[in-house]
This record gives structure tokens, sequence and C-alpha cells, in this order.
């Protein structure tokens, strides 16, 4: 099914309307009565895996020290 809205209304209603295309809607935003925007739901082509990258990136264990004098020389003015 297809919702037809204004501009105002879709900026008022945004969150709104969001979740009607979330649900499987689409939403036509008009100007003037004119056609200007479509909102549509996204189409997946494979579900989300969680957890590809596992071990690609390790965070070192001084992640949040200061960082070096030298290095902090560096960027001021």
């Amino acid at each position: 099914m297809t919702k037809s809205v204004g501009v105002h209304e879709a900026k008022t209603h945004l969150s709104r309307l969001l979740e009607d295309v979330a649900a499987g809607e689409e939403v036509v935003i008009t100007r003037r009565g004119e056609e200007v925007a479509s909102l549509v739901p996204v189409k997946r082509t494979s579900p989300r895996r969680f957890g590809i990258d596992r071990g690609r990136f390790v965070v070192p264990e001084d992640f949040d020290e200061p960082l070096p004098d030298e290095l902090l020389s560096a960027f001021e003015r």
C-alpha cells in the first residue's frame, strides 16, 4: 500500500513514517501536489552476520593512555 504525504507532514511525523516504511509500506512525499520523493524499505540481500571481523583488530591495552609529548607538540599552534 502507498501513502502520500506533504513535505510539512513528512517533516513533522518522520519517525512515524519511518515506522510505516519499516513495516513494508511505501510513502510518497509531495510538494504542492507533485511527487518529489519516495520512502521505501531497504531491500536486504542477506541477513546481517555479527562477528565476521572478529580477530582482525585487537585493541591495545594502552589505547586510552595520554599521547607522547613529541606527538602532541606536532599539533600545537
